[in-house]
């Protein structure tokens, strides 16, 4: 079944070679509703969240505890009040809040922030977790003015409570604002930096599956044309040669004519099976009843003798358990040999000789024929049809195996396949 879906998918096409293959457009993290939530993120804000309200409930003890009964007293509970209730509603009103929505929050929280710390200068170490709200709410330009903003407050303010000028005071709280905001802005950049890595990962790999599959195809359309070379149009050109002998001869040698003729139908039949199974499974016909390679090429080479070119084979050692790739590559090598020493070599004789090896087969093909100079391993083929030695070459290749070729013109040909079989 798998090689009739491959047939279909070739029928049907893919893609060019470099064409991109749309597929959905990788998510963002932190920007897709659907992405998780990051849960160091999470963590941080629990615990500025934390630091605040002790921070505000500090303050607000402290005050209690200095200022007892103090006509403003009201006024700092009311104001404690309304930002501890301020900053609770930002996380629930604002899970996927407007731009808009945030900064109306923001200024009210940093209003009534200030508002307080006028009044009560000790409330102005609760600025420090308004600093991280500041800056994971707001763009950084405008995160870091408002970090410039309660910093000037803040130094007011400890100023105010020190009752005297304090070097310390005025500088301490400006540069561990500083540090503080771009440790943060650091972070961010970080951040934004591995999730456009993540991005790019994600890209690169559904455009290295696309390439995969693009390539699987290009494969699958190369190895069917190296079966339809090997199987049909090798028939093909054989029953014509056949069929144009016996036209020769047809007045002078009935009987020659008459033999070609049964050889052609003989050829066809076979022909006919192979189309059959080729649009079955792709699998040699010759080996579909389970005898073997020794036997589909001891087959192949009696099928293949006639008047014009008589066919032997020979098997030597003991024959393993081959994988079916590797006896279907050995059957179609054999094949596309023998077509070119029908229509090539003009050959009287051709021998087929497969040697087991503890290691490795051998597939050697020899013929008596014409001889010619053999291409360069890395040559292009020169034929007309384009597919006779590079075919039988890439076969090999693929099951890592080499061709070797002898021959000169004039002194016949050997070509001899060797097939590892530990790598199989």
């Amino acid at each position: 079944m798998r090689d009739v879906r491959a047939v279909r998918a070739v029928r049907e096409g893919g893609p060019a070679v470099g064409q991109r293959t749309p597929g959905p457009t990788p998510r963002t993290p932190g920007l897709d509703p659907r992405t998780p939530p990051d849960p160091d993120a999470r963590w941080l804000a629990a615990v500025m969240h934390t630091a605040f309200f002790l921070l505000l409930g500090s303050s607000l003890a402290r005050f209690l505890m200095r200022h007892p009964g103090e006509p403003r007293t009201p006024w700092i509970i009311a104001l404690s009040v309304s930002l501890a209730l301020l900053y609770v509603l930002g996380p629930t009103v604002g899970a996927r809040p407007t731009a808009l929505r945030r900064l109306i929050w923001l200024s009210l929280v940093v209003a009534v922030w200030v508002v307080i710390v006028i009044l009560a200068p000790s409330f102005a170490w609760c600025a420090v977790p308004l600093f991280y709200t500041g800056l994971r709410t707001l763009p950084p330009r405008a995160a870091l003015f408002l970090v410039a903003v309660l910093t000037a407050f803040v130094v007011v303010a400890q100023l105010k409570l020190a009752g005297a000028f304090d070097p310390i005071l005025l500088f301490a709280p400006p540069a561990w604002a500083a540090v503080a905001a771009a440790v943060f802005l650091y972070m961010q950049r970080q951040a934004a930096r591995q999730r456009e890595l993540i991005d790019d990962l994600i890209r690169t790999r559904r455009e290295l599956a696309a390439t995969e599959r693009r390539e699987g195809t290009l494969a699958e359309r190369q190895r069917l044309s190296m079966e339809i070379h090997d199987t049909l149009a090798q028939g093909l050109s054989s029953q014509q040669m056949l069929l144009q002998a016996a036209d020769r001869v047809w007045d002078t040698d009935p009987a020659k004519a008459r033999t070609h003729v049964r050889t052609a139908e003989s050829i066809t039949e076979h022909g006919l099976a192979e189309a059959r199974r080729f649009v079955h499974d792709l699998a040699p016909a010759d080996l579909a009843d389970g005898g073997g390679v020794a036997q589909a090429l001891r087959a192949l080479a009696e099928r293949e003798s006639d008047a014009g070119l008589t066919v032997r084979f020979h098997a030597e050692g003991t024959p393993p358990p081959l994988p079916d790739r590797v006896s279907s590559a050995l059957l179609r090598i054999a094949q596309g040999a023998l077509a070119n020493v029908r229509e090539h070599a003009d050959a009287n004789t051709a021998a087929l000789t497969l040697t087991f090896l503890d290691d490795q087969v051998v597939l050697d093909v020899a013929d008596d024929g014409r001889g010619f100079t053999p291409p360069s391993a890395t040559g292009a083929g020169t034929g007309v049809r384009g597919h006779g030695l590079p075919a039988i070459r890439a076969r090999a290749h693929q099951l890592g195996g080499t061709l070797t070729i002898e021959s000169a013109p004039g002194e016949g040909a050997v070509l001899s396949v060797s097939i590892p079989l530990e790598t199989q």
